[in-house]
């Protein structure tokens, strides 16, 4: 028999995992979790590629994040609305696969898309645990809603995950994406507009985003995430004892 779902990734679109939380995905399958992935939308309004490419891509991108599913919910690319369709579309997800955790983007971003996508997940989150909502399925809620960060950031996230083991990993699956992002020399032939995304320097924003959120723990790269809730620790005297006394090894090398 299967272990059970661990978390639950959502995503607005293709390749929004990959980039936001696609280290922290990746390092948790590698601790022998069981890690799916969900995205809205396919993507079809994007300026570069097509629904077809993407498509690919994101086979591609989920081998190397080593989820055990992914699905398309197929809602339509901007039209992320906060109906009773859509959020009967996520809550079938979520007591479908019943995961601990779900990974959502948080609601404030500059892509619209993004905002009502953290909104619908996280109260279909919570209707889903209401047995009186009706989907032929066993009602389910989640223990908790983890945000990630997008283009905006966190000034203070609830913690950060060390991905400094996963980072390159990360980045491949975001490279998949070659319809998306900067490809190079072989960008130069290409008759596809550009984009933000597309340019040589928006990767290297993400991977400055990563450094950054990885220096508030002392590691390489980290991402960030936010709970609503207060976090409960049992035994703060473990968990503490977890972590080395010294956690800036990298920035301050012994001499």
């Amino acid at each position: 028999m299967d272990q059970p779902l661990v978390v639950l990734a959502f995503g607005a679109h293709p390749d929004d995992i990959e980039l936001c939380c696609g280290g922290t995905v990746i390092l948790l399958a590698n601790r022998g979790y069981r890690v799916g992935a969900v995205d809205l939308t396919r993507g079809e309004l994007g300026t570069r590629g097509t629904e077809e490419i993407r498509a690919k891509e994101t086979a591609a991108a989920s081998n190397i994040l080593k989820v055990c599913f992914r699905e398309n919910l197929g809602i339509p690319d901007g039209h992320i609305e906060n109906n009773q369709e859509n959020v009967l579309r996520v809550i079938r997800a979520i007591r479908q696969h019943r995961p601990r955790l779900v990974l959502a983007p948080h609601w404030e971003e500059r892509h619209y898309d993004h905002v009502h996508a953290s909104h619908l997940v996280a109260e279909a989150c919570f209707y889903s645990g209401l047995a009186k909502i009706e989907t032929g399925q066993e009602s389910y809620r989640p223990f908790r809603v983890l945000f990630y960060v997008g283009r905006m950031g966190f000034n203070r996230p609830s913690f950060i995950v060390d991905i400094s083991e996963t980072f390159g990993e990360k980045m491949r699956a975001v490279r998949t994406y070659r319809s998306q992002f900067h490809r190079g020399a072989e960008e130069e032939t290409t008759n596809e507009p550009e984009t933000f995304i597309s340019t040589p320097y928006a990767l290297e924003v993400f991977e400055t985003m990563a450094r950054y959120y990885g220096a508030m723990i002392g590691a390489q790269y980290g991402e960030p995430f936010l709970v609503r809730e207060a976090i409960e620790l049992r035994d703060p005297v473990a968990f503490f004892q977890e972590f080395p006394d010294t956690r800036l090894p990298y920035l301050f090398p012994s001499p």
